[in-house]
């Protein structure tokens, strides 16, 4: 079986088989940026500064290892769905909350 086959959509945008250090790196960056998005929509608290660069430094070294599954895994694509899912969740609960709003008035 041939590997470039088995790349995912983004390993193969970005043609990690071909330019492999420029690859890895925008993939890093993808599943970085993506990551901090589903961590800041789902996740996060409001928390001190400190404790905030720290979790994003952990979670800037988790990403490392994310990398290397993202090449022929799915992880940044499923990064997307979750952005997605929880930007509807978020939107909705806006939403919900303006009607509730205006019904209590």
């Amino acid at each position: 079986m041939n590997v470039i086959e088995r790349l995912s959509f983004f390993a193969s945008l970005y043609q990690v088989h071909t330019n492999p250090k420029q690859g890895m790196w925008l993939l890093y960056i993808t599943v970085l940026i993506l990551s901090a998005i589903v961590y800041r929509l789902g996740f996060a608290k409001k928390l001190p500064l400190l404790k905030n660069v720290i979790i994003y430094a952990l979670l800037a070294l988790g990403c490392t290892i994310l990398t290397f599954f993202a090449v022929f895994l799915p992880v940044a694509e499923g990064l997307v769905i979750a952005a997605l899912i929880l930007i509807i969740y978020k939107v909705r609960l806006h939403q919900s909350k303006k009607q509730e709003i205006k019904a209590s008035e």
